[in-house]
């Protein structure tokens, strides 16, 4: 799968998802984009899944015509994330089409 972290998204996990091609928003100069923006972006260059920290994206964003997964992490935090590596990575490689998941990190 083509996955894009956005700004927030702690790019250690990209490790984490081995088999999986990740880019950063930053790496492609997509870091100013805003969400609609950046959605619309990742589609255009047939990214699978959106892997991000904003929990609003939801409600800022009408996600039902999306044809990339979203994934929504929790926390921002990386020795957190690390710790629930295991649901992160299920979340990511569960992803379908258009799919929403919040993936709850303690």
């Amino acid at each position: 799968m083509r996955v894009l972290f956005d700004q927030g998204t702690p790019a250690p996990l990209r490790r984490l998802l081995a088999g999986h091609a990740v880019a950063t928003a930053y790496e492609l100069g997509w870091a100013t984009l805003k969400n609609g923006e950046l959605l619309a972006a990742a589609e255009v260059q047939a990214f699978d899944v959106l892997v991000t920290t904003d929990t609003s994206l939801k409600y800022q964003q009408n996600l039902a015509l999306r044809r990339i997964a979203i994934v929504v992490l929790g926390t921002t935090s990386w020795p957190r994330i690390k710790a629930a590596r295991a649901v992160v990575v299920a979340a990511v490689e569960a992803a379908t089409r258009g799919s929403y998941t919040e993936v709850a990190i303690p």
